[in-house]
């Protein structure tokens, strides 16, 4: 496998970081996961224009312009051997130079950043899966108050997903202060009477692209839908719920905590979004 660090493109088992960059040390850093079909980014602008928010948001500049890592990222594309990718793109603070302290909590002076890309093969639901659901526990979250930006330090996430892991299930859905926030790694939706319900974007939650995806087509396609605060009651009272991200898609959540939600199968609208996904998604890769 070929790999991307720091203007180099080498083998996988080749690419070496220090011990001391920030982003072991202190999880200082951010990343981007970019799925690409049939050899081609999907939304690539728009994981690019993340990207930059999450940097923006941890005081760490740019190392490329957006042409540049385009060109990147399309190399790293080119080089692996399957069409459907996830690639992951991560930028920490980098390494102390000789003369500073090797651990400290404030930003070094000087330093470069380091750029470590790598792809995998993308695996998305089968028609299957989508088919029976999958189910979810619910968790208050723990987290920090900037969970908009893209951070590595997922400590919180990783141990709120393993809740679920534990259970036997997929994900697990998020409450702060009784409203809904995420999923531990996705976003979370909710439909009751036919309308499709979305928590607002804020500095709680990281909204994702299949996010905006699916509220994009829910308005060109005159669904009703609404982005709102949700209290947890609503969440509990569902007709369907549904876990959204870019290896999920849309993915019917059918039991939360133990309890059927609706009627404990994929609900219509989550079936009527997945196709219009598909069909969006193959328009965008013609394109």
């Amino acid at each position: 496998m070929s790999v991307y660090l720091n203007g180099q493109f080498l083998p996988l088992a080749e690419a070496k970081v220090s011990v001391l960059d920030r982003g072991f040390v202190f999880g200082d850093g951010v990343y981007e996961l970019v799925p690409v079909y049939s050899g081609k980014p999907f939304r690539l602008d728009a994981h690019l224009h993340r990207l930059q928010f999450s940097l923006d948001g941890i005081r760490l500049a740019n190392p490329h312009s957006v042409a540049e890592w385009r060109e990147r990222i399309l190399q790293l594309i080119a080089r692996q051997d399957f069409a459907d990718q996830s690639v992951y793109i991560q930028v920490t603070r980098g390494t102390p130079v000789e003369g500073q302290p090797l651990r400290d909590h404030a930003f070094p002076h000087g330093v470069s950043p380091t750029v470590f890309m790598f792809a995998q093969p993308l695996v998305t639901a089968t028609p299957a899966q989508k088919a029976a659901g999958v189910c979810a526990v619910s968790a208050l979250d723990n987290r920090w108050l900037r969970c908009n930006i893209k951070a590595i330090s997922l400590l919180a996430n990783l141990l709120l997903r393993q809740q679920a892991v534990d259970a036997g299930c997929a994900e697990t859905v998020m409450l702060r202060d009784g409203f809904l926030t995420e999923g531990a790694a996705s976003n979370i939706f909710v439909v009751k009477d036919g309308v499709v319900r979305a928590p607002p974007p804020s500095s709680l939650m990281l909204t994702g692209i299949t996010y905006d995806v699916v509220l994009e087509l829910a308005a060109a396609h005159d669904i009703p839908h609404e982005v709102r605060a949700i209290a947890e009651a609503e969440v509990r009272g569902a007709d369907e719920l549904w876990m959204t991200s870019s290896t999920k898609e849309i993915m019917a959540i059918v039991a939360l905590d133990g309890v059927p939600v609706g009627a404990g199968v994929p609900g219509p609208l989550a079936m009527r979004m997945d196709a219009l996904y598909q069909t969006f998604k193959q328009q965008v890769m013609r394109s």
